[in-house]
């Protein structure tokens, strides 16, 4: 009777698991596009990311750098007071998007320029994405503003 018992609970530790394993990986499967990480435009140019790495970037759109071209192609450049980093966006940007604001872009690192798939702009007067926030502290550029 003890032997019985033993066994199953061996069983139910090992089905145990082998479950903990199996959806670990399929968290895993399901995340591995879904990890986008933060860099500020200083740690894309000290370490310079693979082409096919999708990352975030963020800083301050850089005065007299917006560009509008054809049809809905811009070109900005996005800066933390330490580095600045070309930038390119196909697409509609958002209305608050403008020069001297905080943004931050998702998108790949070719080449020497920052193509970017999906453009965030702040959204009131006082909001700055926290990541982007940190990296110009970081910088030394950001003050906080008077509340």
């Amino acid at each position: 009777m003890k032997s019985l018992k033993k066994q199953r609970r061996i069983q139910v530790i090992a089905l145990a698991v082998v479950a903990l394993i199996g959806s670990t990986a399929l968290i895993g499967y399901a995340m591995r596009d879904g990890i986008n990480f933060f860099r500020a435009p200083s740690q894309v140019i000290a370490e310079p990311p693979a082409a096919s790495e999708v990352f975030r970037i963020g800083g301050l759109v850089e005065e007299g750098t917006l560009v509008r071209g054809e049809s809905e192609t811009v070109s900005f450049s996005v800066t933390d007071g330490g580095a600045t980093v070309p930038v390119t966006y196909r697409g509609v940007l958002p209305d608050l998007f403008e020069e001297g604001q905080g943004m931050v872009g998702t998108g790949r690192y070719i080449n020497g320029v920052f193509e970017a798939t999906e453009i965030l702009a702040k959204h009131d007067e006082t909001y700055m994405p926290k990541e982007v926030v940190d990296a110009l502290k970081e910088q030394g550029v950001y003050v906080e503003p008077d509340s």
